[in-house]
């Protein structure tokens, strides 16, 4: 793979956690560059973090996952693509100041989960 198309993958990767990191700086009353470090944080350690995670598991699980790997993916994109039409119904805008463990945890893991499929199915295309 040569350099530009890792950048590229790398840009497109990272857009969601970019846009989920507005979202959250907007919903919330007053931003401190504290909170900012925070939010930075926790979504850089993980969008470089699961890409590591998704070779090793690439490389320990391949033998299991490879038959069924789509209904995996069908699986989670429906999950998702459902509770975001759910959450659209709600129709509940509020101001949220929550930058706790477990608040950050779930967000960080929903927007980089992408890349560590990415570098599972990179892994699996290595062999």
């Amino acid at each position: 793979m040569q350099f530009f198309e890792v950048v590229l993958i790398s840009v497109g990767l990272a857009m969601d956690a970019f846009a989920v990191s507005i979202c959250k700086g907007l919903s919330m009353k007053k931003l401190s560059l504290k909170k900012a470090g925070v939010i930075a944080l926790y979504f850089g350690v993980f969008q470089a973090g699961m890409p590591l995670i998704g070779f090793l598991l690439g490389k320990s699980f391949e033998s299991f996952v490879v038959s069924i790997d789509h209904w995996i993916a069908f699986v989670l994109l429906g999950f998702i693509g459902f509770s975001m039409i759910k959450e659209a119904f709600k129709g509940d805008e509020e101001v949220n100041d929550d930058i706790g463990f477990k608040t950050m945890l779930i967000l960080a893991i929903a927007t980089s989960i992408d890349a560590l499929a990415v570098r599972y199915y990179f892994c699996l295309l290595k062999n």
